[in-house]
């Protein structure tokens, strides 16, 4: 289940209120803290009991309790690693049973967003369409990196950026494509992953 950033918030200050105080806080208390309306907080708060996050009894105050902590819910963005797979040759099984936390990968309270690949433009750099791009916003870029740049004129891209003398190169990720040179680049992100639904691919 997702939650966006500011209903992990909310979770989390109700979580901190209920183990200080031992009584959950009111949607007024709520509001109060993250300076917004009571009727903002009370419609995350419907849509976070409609998530199976919390429950709460109707007309009575102080009722909201998390179903389960925010550190428990982090914590289950987890699958078993089954082991290692190479193409015509058996699977070879961990000897530990192992666990991928994802919420490792995409750690909570980063800047990250997600791009939607349309077309099949970027085949080249084994992207499809309807693959998602994973990028973070970062305060500094280095050399090397694999980044979402704007240039002028509106044009998007992903490559990979050299600063340098009196211009920028940005290059294919996969080095199949000629390199460009710029004069300057709108960084929005750098890439950190790609997500591919086979499944949505198949039907698509």
């Amino acid at each position: 289940m997702y939650f966006t950033e500011k209903q992990l918030r909310i979770m989390e200050f109700i979580q901190q209120f209920r183990d200080e105080r031992r009584i959950s806080p009111t949607l007024e208390e709520i509001a109060s803290n993250f300076g917004v309306t009571k009727i903002t907080v009370y419609e995350h708060i419907n849509q976070l009991e409609r998530k199976g996050a919390l429950k709460r009894e109707k007309f009575r105050a102080r009722s909201i309790e998390l179903i389960a902590t925010v550190e428990e819910r982090k914590s289950r963005y987890s699958m078993p690693l089954m082991g290692n797979f190479r193409e015509g040759l058996p699977i070879e099984a961990t000897e530990e049973r192992e666990d991928l936390n994802i919420s490792e990968m995409l750690p909570y309270g980063r800047n990250f967003f997600a791009l939607r690949v349309r077309g099949n433009e970027l085949k080249h750099d084994h992207l499809t369409d309807g693959d998602l791009i994973i990028a973070e916003k970062r305060e500094s870029v280095h050399n090397g990196d694999v980044v979402v740049a704007v240039l002028n004129g509106g044009k998007a891209c992903i490559k990979k950026i050299y600063r340098e003398e009196d211009h920028i190169r940005l290059q294919s990720p996969n080095g199949s494509m000629e390199s460009m040179m710029v004069p300057n680049a709108d960084v929005r992100g750098v890439v950190v992953g790609v997500l591919r639904r086979f499944d949505e691919a198949s039907t698509g």
